[in-house]
Protein backbone atom coordinates (compact mmCIF):
# COMPACT_ATOMS: atom_id res chain seq x y z
CA UNK A 1 0.00 0.00 0.00
CA UNK A 2 2.81 2.67 0.37
CA UNK A 3 4.36 2.04 -2.72
CA UNK A 4 6.02 4.79 -4.24
CA UNK A 5 8.39 3.68 -6.61
CA UNK A 6 8.67 5.42 -9.84
CA UNK A 7 7.04 8.22 -8.40
CA UNK A 8 8.73 12.10 -8.14
CA UNK A 9 7.79 13.78 -4.75
CA UNK A 10 8.92 17.54 -4.01
CA UNK A 11 8.92 18.36 -0.04
CA UNK A 12 9.18 21.89 0.91
CA UNK A 13 10.68 23.19 3.83
CA UNK A 14 12.61 19.75 3.52
CA UNK A 15 15.69 20.90 5.61
CA UNK A 16 14.34 19.77 8.99
CA UNK A 17 11.47 19.02 11.10
CA UNK A 18 8.38 18.06 9.25
CA UNK A 19 9.54 18.60 6.14
CA UNK A 20 12.79 16.32 6.72
CA UNK A 21 10.87 13.28 8.42
CA UNK A 22 8.17 13.59 5.39
CA UNK A 23 11.20 13.46 2.49
CA UNK A 24 12.47 10.49 4.52
CA UNK A 25 9.30 8.43 4.14
CA UNK A 26 8.51 9.24 1.02
CA UNK A 27 12.26 8.17 0.30
CA UNK A 28 11.52 5.06 2.00
CA UNK A 29 8.46 4.11 0.28
CA UNK A 30 10.13 4.33 -3.23
CA UNK A 31 9.84 7.96 -4.09
CA UNK A 32 12.46 10.36 -5.53
CA UNK A 33 12.38 13.19 -3.43
CA UNK A 34 13.23 16.95 -4.50
CA UNK A 35 14.10 18.56 -1.72
CA UNK A 36 13.62 22.64 -1.43
CA UNK A 37 14.63 24.90 1.09
CA UNK A 38 16.69 27.89 2.32
CA UNK A 39 19.39 26.16 4.01
CA UNK A 40 21.79 23.79 1.29
CA UNK A 41 24.40 22.64 3.86
CA UNK A 42 20.79 21.06 5.69
CA UNK A 43 19.42 20.07 2.35
CA UNK A 44 22.85 18.39 1.26
CA UNK A 45 22.87 16.61 4.82
CA UNK A 46 19.41 15.12 4.20
CA UNK A 47 19.45 14.16 0.33
CA UNK A 48 23.32 12.58 1.54
CA UNK A 49 21.19 9.98 3.91
CA UNK A 50 18.38 9.30 0.89
CA UNK A 51 17.98 5.90 -1.57
CA UNK A 52 16.64 7.35 -4.85
CA UNK A 53 18.62 9.79 -6.34
CA UNK A 54 16.91 12.69 -4.71
CA UNK A 55 17.41 16.70 -6.12
CA UNK A 56 18.53 19.69 -4.05
CA UNK A 57 16.82 23.14 -4.90
CA UNK A 58 17.60 25.46 -3.03
CA UNK A 59 15.03 28.39 -2.54
CA UNK A 60 13.70 31.25 -0.65
CA UNK A 61 10.12 32.10 -1.18
CA UNK A 62 9.42 35.06 0.65
CA UNK A 63 10.28 37.11 -2.29
CA UNK A 64 7.28 37.84 -5.26
CA UNK A 65 7.20 35.54 -8.42
CA UNK A 66 9.35 32.68 -5.75
CA UNK A 67 6.73 30.01 -5.81
CA UNK A 68 5.89 29.98 -10.00
CA UNK A 69 10.07 30.29 -10.39
CA UNK A 70 10.10 27.36 -8.07
CA UNK A 71 7.88 25.43 -9.69
CA UNK A 72 10.00 26.13 -13.23
CA UNK A 73 12.89 24.84 -11.77
CA UNK A 74 11.33 21.79 -10.53
CA UNK A 75 10.36 21.67 -13.79
CA UNK A 76 13.50 21.58 -15.40
CA UNK A 77 14.50 19.59 -13.30
CA UNK A 78 12.05 16.04 -13.42
CA UNK A 79 10.10 15.38 -16.17
CA UNK A 80 6.72 15.63 -13.91
CA UNK A 81 5.31 16.18 -10.29
CA UNK A 82 3.02 13.14 -8.42
CA UNK A 83 3.63 14.28 -4.90
CA UNK A 84 3.49 18.06 -3.33
CA UNK A 85 4.09 18.41 0.41
CA UNK A 86 3.63 22.15 0.56
CA UNK A 87 5.46 22.42 4.51
CA UNK A 88 7.53 25.20 3.66
CA UNK A 89 6.74 28.43 6.23
CA UNK A 90 7.41 30.50 8.54
CA UNK A 91 6.09 31.05 12.42
CA UNK A 92 4.74 33.90 13.91
CA UNK A 93 4.13 35.25 17.12
CA UNK A 94 2.39 39.09 16.74
CA UNK A 95 -0.23 40.45 19.23
CA UNK A 96 -2.77 42.12 17.45
CA UNK A 97 -1.38 45.84 18.90
CA UNK A 98 2.58 44.24 17.77
CA UNK A 99 1.21 43.38 14.23
CA UNK A 100 2.95 45.46 11.41
CA UNK A 101 1.95 45.70 7.41
CA UNK A 102 5.25 44.10 6.73
CA UNK A 103 4.83 41.23 9.52
CA UNK A 104 1.60 41.09 7.55
CA UNK A 105 3.24 41.41 4.12
CA UNK A 106 5.83 38.28 5.22
CA UNK A 107 4.10 35.74 6.57
CA UNK A 108 1.52 35.58 4.12
CA UNK A 109 4.44 35.78 0.90
CA UNK A 110 5.31 32.03 2.64
CA UNK A 111 2.73 30.84 4.19
CA UNK A 112 -0.29 31.24 1.03
CA UNK A 113 0.95 33.18 -2.02
CA UNK A 114 3.98 31.39 -2.72
CA UNK A 115 2.50 27.81 -1.81
CA UNK A 116 -0.18 28.84 -3.52
CA UNK A 117 1.67 29.40 -6.93
CA UNK A 118 4.15 26.61 -6.78
CA UNK A 119 1.01 24.35 -6.13
CA UNK A 120 -0.71 25.99 -9.33
CA UNK A 121 2.94 25.83 -11.48
CA UNK A 122 3.37 22.08 -10.52
CA UNK A 123 -0.42 21.48 -11.20
CA UNK A 124 -0.81 20.83 -14.98
CA UNK A 125 2.36 18.31 -15.06
CA UNK A 126 0.39 16.18 -12.34
CA UNK A 127 -2.48 16.07 -14.79
CA UNK A 128 -0.51 14.94 -17.97
CA UNK A 129 0.67 12.56 -15.50
CA UNK A 130 -3.35 10.76 -14.96
CA UNK A 131 -3.32 12.84 -11.22
CA UNK A 132 -1.61 12.96 -8.12
CA UNK A 133 -1.54 14.13 -4.58
CA UNK A 134 -0.96 17.44 -2.89
CA UNK A 135 -0.55 17.92 0.54
CA UNK A 136 -0.59 21.33 2.44
CA UNK A 137 1.19 21.50 5.96
CA UNK A 138 -1.59 23.75 7.73
CA UNK A 139 -1.37 24.31 11.59
CA UNK A 140 -4.24 23.62 14.46
CA UNK A 141 -3.93 26.98 14.44
CA UNK A 142 -6.47 27.07 11.56
CA UNK A 143 -9.00 25.07 13.87
CA UNK A 144 -8.53 27.05 17.42
CA UNK A 145 -7.73 30.86 18.23
CA UNK A 146 -4.39 31.14 19.18
CA UNK A 147 -2.44 33.97 21.82
CA UNK A 148 -1.07 36.49 20.13
CA UNK A 149 -0.91 35.05 16.41
CA UNK A 150 -3.87 36.79 14.39
CA UNK A 151 -1.86 37.11 10.86
CA UNK A 152 0.10 33.71 11.30
CA UNK A 153 -3.61 31.66 11.64
CA UNK A 154 -5.01 33.95 8.88
CA UNK A 155 -2.43 32.15 6.72
CA UNK A 156 -3.50 28.56 7.68
CA UNK A 157 -6.97 29.26 7.55
CA UNK A 158 -6.52 29.95 3.88
CA UNK A 159 -4.55 26.90 3.33
CA UNK A 160 -7.55 25.32 4.30
CA UNK A 161 -9.76 27.07 2.78
CA UNK A 162 -7.21 26.37 -0.49
CA UNK A 163 -7.16 22.94 -0.03
CA UNK A 164 -10.85 22.10 -0.45
CA UNK A 165 -11.48 24.52 -3.03
CA UNK A 166 -8.84 22.88 -5.60
CA UNK A 167 -9.69 19.71 -4.30
CA UNK A 168 -12.78 20.72 -6.39
CA UNK A 169 -11.23 22.57 -9.25
CA UNK A 170 -8.71 19.38 -9.79
CA UNK A 171 -10.72 16.06 -8.77
CA UNK A 172 -12.02 15.63 -11.88
CA UNK A 173 -7.92 15.29 -13.08
CA UNK A 174 -7.20 12.55 -10.49
CA UNK A 175 -5.75 15.25 -8.19
CA UNK A 176 -6.22 14.51 -4.43
CA UNK A 177 -5.71 17.55 -2.50
CA UNK A 178 -5.42 17.44 1.42
CA UNK A 179 -4.17 19.18 4.50
CA UNK A 180 -2.72 18.43 7.86
CA UNK A 181 -2.68 20.32 10.56
CA UNK A 182 0.29 19.42 12.96
CA UNK A 183 -0.40 20.63 16.65
CA UNK A 184 2.66 20.81 19.52
CA UNK A 185 5.77 18.87 17.20
CA UNK A 186 9.13 18.69 19.09
CA UNK A 187 11.34 20.68 15.66
CA UNK A 188 13.81 22.76 16.13
CA UNK A 189 11.24 25.69 16.23
CA UNK A 190 10.74 24.70 20.47
CA UNK A 191 14.19 23.32 21.05
CA UNK A 192 14.89 26.28 22.90
CA UNK A 193 12.35 27.04 24.62
CA UNK A 194 11.85 23.25 25.84
CA UNK A 195 15.63 22.95 26.97
CA UNK A 196 15.39 26.33 28.76
CA UNK A 197 11.70 26.96 30.39
CA UNK A 198 11.68 24.48 33.33
CA UNK A 199 7.79 23.01 33.10
CA UNK A 200 7.58 23.84 29.87
CA UNK A 201 7.28 20.73 28.72
CA UNK A 202 4.99 18.85 31.09
CA UNK A 203 2.77 22.16 31.49
CA UNK A 204 1.98 22.50 27.50
CA UNK A 205 1.27 18.41 27.59
CA UNK A 206 -1.54 18.53 30.09
CA UNK A 207 -3.74 20.37 27.35
CA UNK A 208 -3.30 17.32 25.48
CA UNK A 209 -5.49 14.35 25.36
CA UNK A 210 -2.78 11.87 24.44
CA UNK A 211 -0.19 13.50 26.91
CA UNK A 212 2.79 14.31 24.84
CA UNK A 213 4.33 16.12 21.68
CA UNK A 214 4.48 15.03 18.80
CA UNK A 215 7.29 14.48 16.70
CA UNK A 216 8.32 14.77 12.46
CA UNK A 217 7.93 10.92 12.29
CA UNK A 218 3.98 11.34 13.68
CA UNK A 219 3.27 13.99 10.73
CA UNK A 220 5.35 11.83 7.87
CA UNK A 221 2.79 8.85 8.35
CA UNK A 222 0.26 11.04 7.65
CA UNK A 223 1.73 12.25 4.81
CA UNK A 224 2.65 8.88 3.34
CA UNK A 225 -1.10 8.04 3.75
CA UNK A 226 -2.13 10.98 1.65
CA UNK A 227 0.73 10.44 -0.57
CA UNK A 228 0.05 7.07 -1.64
CA UNK A 229 -3.15 4.80 -2.63
CA UNK A 230 -4.20 4.38 0.55
CA UNK A 231 -5.71 7.55 0.46
CA UNK A 232 -7.18 7.38 -3.41
CA UNK A 233 -11.12 8.11 -2.31
CA UNK A 234 -9.74 11.24 0.14
CA UNK A 235 -9.83 14.79 -1.05
CA UNK A 236 -10.42 17.97 0.49
CA UNK A 237 -10.07 16.87 4.11
CA UNK A 238 -8.22 18.72 6.49
CA UNK A 239 -6.90 16.81 9.54
CA UNK A 240 -5.80 17.63 13.02
CA UNK A 241 -2.28 15.28 13.68
CA UNK A 242 -2.31 16.73 17.77
CA UNK A 243 -2.41 14.50 19.99
CA UNK A 244 -6.34 15.73 20.26
CA UNK A 245 -5.35 19.16 21.14
CA UNK A 246 -7.20 21.10 18.94
CA UNK A 247 -10.91 19.46 19.49
CA UNK A 248 -10.37 17.06 22.41
CA UNK A 249 -10.47 17.69 26.05
CA UNK A 250 -7.80 16.77 28.33
CA UNK A 251 -8.36 14.25 31.00
CA UNK A 252 -5.73 14.65 34.19
CA UNK A 253 -2.77 12.61 34.21
CA UNK A 254 -3.96 9.02 35.53
CA UNK A 255 -2.54 8.46 39.22
CA UNK A 256 0.59 6.37 39.52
Amino acid sequence: MHDLKDKIAVVTGATRGIGEASARALDAAGARVVLTGRTALDLHRVAGELANDPIVLESDLSPPKSGTELAERVLEAVDGVDILVNNAGIPMRRTPDQLTEEDFDLVFSINVRSLLMLTLGLGPSMIERGGGSIINISSIASLRGPLGRVAYAGTKGAVDAITRALAADWGAHGIRVNAICPGLIATAIWEGDRQNIPGLIERLEDGIALKRWGYGDDVADVVLFFATEASRYVTGEVVAVDGGMARVGAAPRPRK
